[in-house]
């Protein structure tokens, strides 16, 4: 696979990127609406909420939090995980922008 060349983009077109790419999978979709709705840190419920094995939601968690979409705080041996209030702004209002760049048909095609 060649290179992304992602430095020919800005800082915010690559971040934009990484957050809609880690959102870019059903099962990150279903932990980010059920910390949504929760509004609280979770620790070990969403094997049981989401019916998925314990290491396939490691590993998306691991995606939301580099991404920086979520954040985890460790608890004893367990982490607990959160949405990330000010990256969670941010995106909104980046996508608010990117969609709200687009004023409707330019007589093209």
């Amino acid at each position: 696979m060649g290179a992304t060349k992602t430095e020919i983009f800005t800082s915010q077109q690559n971040r934009l990127a990484i957050m809609l790419k880690a959102l870019a999978h059903p099962a990150r979709i279903a932990i980010l609406q059920l910390l949504i709705k929760t509004n609280a840190c979770i620790c070990g419920e969403l094997v049981n909420d989401l019916g998925l094995a314990q290491a396939t939601i490691s590993q998306h968690l691991k995606e939301l939090k580099n991404a920086g979409l979520i954040q985890g705080t460790i608890s004893g041996v367990s982490t607990c995980y959160c949405i990330d209030t000010k990256a969670w702004q941010l995106l909104q209002r980046e996508l608010g922008d990117f969609f709200g760049s687009y004023s409707g048909p330019l007589n093209c095609c």
